[in-house]
């Protein structure tokens, strides 16, 4: 079911994108940065996007959280302590050494917030565009075509190369291989060839199957391309593009007011 992000322009999505990604890495006060987060995953729900798409990569956000927030706490900057000194200093040699910072946890969690805005932000781009208009979106930018398709094509060989490696899984299970699913950390280090093999190989094929048939369509032997689909930007666009610049501008001036 088409959603409102489906019917906007891909040149208005083009534009939203980026901005708020920019935003989301200049925001650096945990309660902006953690609305910032909050609100883009509410757009996603607005918009009724499926989370099964991006539902896999929460496990390995929450693994990468934790790590990141232990090294911000252990070895990042400031003058502000949870604990100090970490270990007591009674022990022998090591005393008094180590802490654990409070403004390394603040940094932590503002970074955690960075990652769940881009992990729910880029996906609402490729997810709700056709590739086809979204090259044209490119075009009418200013971006050449060429570049534009090879932008295009990449965005969405992704999902495809996710799509081939559930197959390759799919198919090890089959064969009774369970490393990914019962396995240790270090039996499924040892089976990642066994995905990455076969997962390049298809890539290179896809890419000179893509190559052949552009070659066939004699794809780049002009400068300029006619379009079967055309684009026009709506007032629907706009007011986007309004309330876009309206939520960068409050996030901004409330990650700068005075403490």
């Amino acid at each position: 079911m088409e959603s409102f992000l489906h019917k906007l322009d891909p040149r208005t999505k083009l534009l939203l994108v980026p901005l708020l990604s920019v935003i989301v890495f200049i925001v650096d006060k945990p309660p902006v940065a953690a609305g910032m987060a909050l609100a883009l995953l509410g757009l996603r729900l607005a918009a009724k996007m499926p989370f099964k798409k991006i539902r896999a990569y929460f496990k390995l956000l929450c693994a990468l959280a934790v790590f990141i927030t232990l090294l911000q706490i252990l070895f990042g900057p400031g003058e502000r302590y949870l604990l100090k000194p970490l270990i007591p200093c009674s022990v022998p040699f090591i005393g008094g050494r180590g802490s654990l910072k409070l403004d390394g946890l603040i940094l932590g969690f503002v970074i955690i917030c960075r990652l769940l805005a881009l992990m729910v932000l880029l996906p609402m781009l490729t997810l709700t565009t056709e590739p086809q208009k979204l090259a044209l979106g490119l075009t009418r930018l200013g971006l050449n075509y060429r570049a534009a398709y090879i932008v295009t094509i990449a965005l969405h060989l992704i999902p495809a190369f996710e799509e081939d490696a559930r197959g390759i899984m799919d198919a090890q299970k089959l064969r009774g291989m369970r490393a990914f699913e019962e396995g240790s950390l270090a039996a499924k280090f040892k089976a990642y060839p066994a995905l990455a093999v076969p997962l390049v190989l298809g890539a290179m094929r896809r890419a000179q199957l893509l190559g052949i048939a552009l070659d066939a369509r004699a794809f780049g032997a002009f400068k300029t391309r006619t379009w079967l689909v055309q684009i026009k930007m709506r007032p629907f666009d706009y007011l986007a593009l309004a309330l876009c610049a309206v939520f960068s501008a409050l996030a901004l001036t409330l990650n700068f007011l005075p403490k």
